[in-house]
């Protein structure tokens, strides 16, 4: 029995050997290389909609959840919500991970809505002929507010947009002077006087420049911890949007608002004008359900809705009286459409005056448009000259061949096809051609054809 105990404690004394063995090796080796650090990349390009306001948000979050060292944003926009500015704002300001934004690459702009994007960046760069700036309010016709909306309004919008840019040009820490006066006084400047001025930290060609510029610089993220940059050679993984905000963010292009309503347009009045088509219908089901979508992601006026779709049905009713003026009028309203179909003094919207529907997608759209309803009712105009080809009345004329003599009381014929009961003022022999000169009910009146 003794020696079964102390066979079991020299094993016990064993085993705690090997442990102690292994737990002095592991803590003498050298520590493991850290996994090399990586930065998350993300793009916004166009309008700051829903969707793209949600993928850059989103885009933060991925960034803290996945350990990267920094965010980096590709910034090309002229403005746009302001609500989802509001939220992209909050989530920079609120990230725990670094966020560099790169206004790029050169002919790019971070207009309107979009300079509170770039001052809301730890750190900012711009490629070499670019902008910021001109976030001043404007009217639908890019006139000031004031003259839109009346003092009190132009005032109160304003003043809540200054506040808005000098609070976050204050917190990272950049001029809030110049960040007032692009709001106040439409200041836009570019990439190097960007700099000088403390708007944006540097100008630089290439995202690839740009992260080996701000490496190593030390910048403070929510919290109120500080951290060093480490971006020189860091690995770039690209954060792709989801299928939702893809969609959302396409359809925010007033080209394609206008295109839409004048297919669904085009698509509902032909199936209604020729009912049991049903691929008209769908088209234009489908198409007016994508541009109401569209819709509600830019400010669009219901009145220049209203006029697109009176120019659709004055461009329809053409084709049926073919005089010319309701075609023009038609085309004239169109455009007209199209000119007003942006509102960029929305309350919630924040764009530049260049952000409408271009002449280049609304010109050609209509003339298209007037010019296939004009082919429509000019080949409809041709053949209403033609004969009759159908019913009663398209049988006379037709030749054929007498079944049974035929004679002012009655025979048989054949014609288009059939055989029919025949009377003829003159006899006729059967296997004689005739030709059909009336119908009346189910009986043809003919007579033989001269060779």
């Amino acid at each position: 029995m003794r020696d079964h105990v102390d066979r079991m404690s020299w094993r016990r004394h064993v085993l705690w050997g090997w442990l102690l063995a292994f737990l002095f090796v592991g803590l003498a080796a050298p520590a493991a290389p850290a996994s090399p650090s990586f930065v998350a990349r993300c793009e916004l390009e166009g309008v700051v909609d829903a969707g793209s306001g949600a993928y850059l948000t989103d885009c933060v979050k991925r960034a803290e959840d996945g350990g990267a060292s920094a965010l980096l944003v590709r910034l090309d926009t002229p403005g746009g919500s302001l609500e989802a500015t509001r939220s992209v704002v909050r989530a920079f300001l609120g990230s725990r991970v670094p966020v560099l934004v790169w206004v790029g690459p050169s002919g790019s702009r971070a207009g309107s809505a979009g300079v509170f994007i770039a001052l809301a960046s730890n750190v900012s760069g711009m490629a070499p002929g670019t902008n910021i700036g001109a976030a001043h309010p404007v009217g639908p016709g890019g006139e000031d507010v004031e003259q839109v909306g009346g003092e009190e309004l132009a005032r109160k919008v304003e003043n809540d947009t200054v506040a808005f840019a000098e609070g976050i040009a204050r917190q990272r820490g950049r001029n809030p002077e110049w960040a007032a006066a692009a709001v106040r006084d439409s200041a836009s400047v570019p990439a190097d006087r960007a700099v000088e001025l403390r708007v944006v930290e540097l100008v630089a060609p290439t995202e690839a420049e740009f992260l080996s510029a701000v490496d190593g610089r030390r910048v403070e993220v929510a919290g109120g911890d500080t951290v060093t940059l480490a971006t020189r050679d860091a690995h770039v993984v690209s954060l792709e949007p989801g299928l939702s905000q893809r969609v959302v963010h396409a359809l925010a292009q007033p080209s394609l608002i206008y295109l839409l309503f004048l297919v669904a347009a085009l698509g509902l009045v032909v199936e209604l004008s020729h009912p049991g088509a049903v691929a008209p219908g769908l088209i234009g089901g489908v198409a007016l359900v994508l541009a109401l979508m569209a819709s509600a992601t830019l400010p669009v006026r219901s009145g220049a809705l209203v006029l697109m779709l009176l120019g659709v049905g004055l461009i329809l009713a053409e084709l049926f009286v073919t005089s010319g003026l309701l075609g023009a009028a038609g085309v004239g309203l169109l455009i007209l459409g199209g000119v007003f179909l942006v509102d960029r003094f929305e309350p919630g919207w924040f764009v530049e005056p260049s952000f409408r529907l271009s002449w280049g997608v609304m010109l050609p759209t209509a003339l298209v448009f007037a010019g296939s309803a004009a082919f429509v009712a000019y080949r409809s105009a041709q053949t209403r000259k033609l004969p009759q080809r159908g019913g009663d009345a398209g049988l006379v004329g037709e030749a054929g061949t007498a079944l049974a003599p035929v004679t002012p009381s009655g025979g048989e014929v054949f014609v288009h096809g059939e055989r029919w009961r025949a009377v003829s003022f003159t006899p006729i022999r059967e296997g004689a051609q005739v030709v059909v000169r009336a119908v009346e009910g189910l009986t043809l009146t003919v007579a033989e054809q001269m060779p």
